[in-house]
């Protein structure tokens, strides 16, 4: 099997698949390392799903939430079990390459993806480096601009665009953030800010629907501004495109599947990617390698069509309930954020879920947020042409 694009989906699905003696190759486009636009914090079902003994450098973890609305009624909550682990994207993505290695899989970086085409039972990959390779099954796990989503029909409900500085800082602005990470609701229709601490680097940015970048790049400033972040010459400062999938959306095409940022699984709300990445990337690997060993087109049907399932089943759920909380906190931001820095027992379910010990699909069937639902419903929506530096209100 083939497996395009080493991030957490793409080298979960080569380490899995080699695990299971699969002949497995693992295309890259870049040269690992590489850089990769991320906030990189590992919430509790990212940390449940790596290898047990992946060896991966954390460079802080949260132990304390500061929340805020467009800068104003800022609240600093602490966790009972902190379990974001902050990460640098190139370090995760290399240490799982890494571990896809080690169970026999076969690395080729800087080697793109440029055709893609099937006959049968057999799928052809066509690389930059003049290269006809020929499987039994392919996964496309080349993130969110994915030339192999294009060939399966990926379908999207929603596209927002996120801009991302990693902002080099003194030890006094490292000492300050040390141990604490920020989530600020800000004054686009479902946008925030978020700031996640690495040592000597913070990673910063913002996030909100495509469609208005000049007003999101006014929002970056002003926010990296705000918190002191918009002196130092950043390392990277880039942007890209989150991508969430409609229900309806296909997850393959004969035998050819998609999985993580390819596929569009990411949270609606907070448009974490990674916990989606690596359980679609497991579910890829063992669907793979049940196809190639197939005796047959009905029993490779069957192993597609059981991926299908499973990534329904098991991320499914997820992402409707994220939706309706995308929904929510688009209409009225301030009743979201009063609600977490308020009311106890909603900062508890916010933090469990964090700590892996519920899901988002777990949190929405609370009767507290179903009441918040149906009270955001009756309330006027927030206007979405607050200027940067004024609050919202619920």
């Amino acid at each position: 099997m083939i497996v395009v694009g080493a991030g957490p989906a793409g080298a979960t699905a080569a380490r899995v698949a080699a695990e299971q003696g699969c002949a497995t190759l693992l295309l890259e486009r870049a040269a690992i390392p590489r850089y990769k636009t991320c906030g990189g914090g590992l919430i509790g079902a990212s940390l449940a799903a790596l290898p047990a003994d992946l060896r991966l450098k954390v460079h802080d973890t949260a132990r304390r939430f500061t929340f805020s609305l467009n800068g104003h009624r800022e609240r600093t909550l602490t966790s009972a079990s902190p379990t974001i682990a902050m990460v640098h994207r190139s370090e995760l993505d290399a240490a799982l390459t890494e571990a896809a290695a080690a169970a026999g899989a076969q690395v080729r970086d800087g080697t793109a993806l440029t055709g893609l085409e099937q006959r049968g039972g057999t799928v052809t990959v066509r690389t930059n480096r003049g290269d006809t390779l020929r499987a039994r099954a392919v996964v496309g796990a080349d993130g969110s601009a994915s030339r192999v989503a294009r060939y399966v029909g990926v379908r999207c409900a929603q596209v927002d665009l996120a801009l991302e500085a990693e902002v080099p800082v003194d030890e006094r602005t490292a000492g300050l953030w040390r141990g604490r990470l920020l989530m600020e609701w800000g004054p686009l229709p479902g946008s925030f800010g978020w700031i996640f601490p690495k040592g000597d680097v913070c990673t910063a940015g913002v996030v909100a629907a495509r469609g208005n970048p000049t007003a999101l790049r006014a929002y970056k400033d002003a926010f990296l501004t705000r918190h002191g972040l918009a002196d130092a010459r950043p390392l990277h400062d880039t942007g890209h495109l989150t991508r969430c999938r409609r229900p309806d959306s296909p997850l393959t095409r004969g035998h050819v599947l998609v999985a993580g940022d390819a596929a569009a699984l990411l949270d609606h709300w907070s448009r974490e990617g990674i916990s989606y990445a690596l359980r679609s990337g497991d579910l890829a690997g063992r669907a793979c390698a049940r196809l190639v060993s197939a005796a047959g087109e009905a029993e490779a049907r069957a192993a597609t069509d059981d991926y299908v399932r499973e990534v329904d089943g098991l991320l499914g759920p997820e992402m409707s309930a994220s939706s309706t909380l995308m929904r929510l906190f688009t209409r009225n931001p301030g009743l979201l954020h009063t609600a977490l820095t308020r009311l106890p027992p909603a900062w508890r379910r916010l933090d469990a879920y964090v700590a892996g010990r519920t899901s988002v699909a777990g949190i929405m069937g609370t009767p507290l947020v179903r009441g918040a639902s149906a009270l955001a419903a009756r309330l006027p929506a927030a206007s979405a042409t607050t200027p940067p530096g004024e609050p919202l209100r619920p």
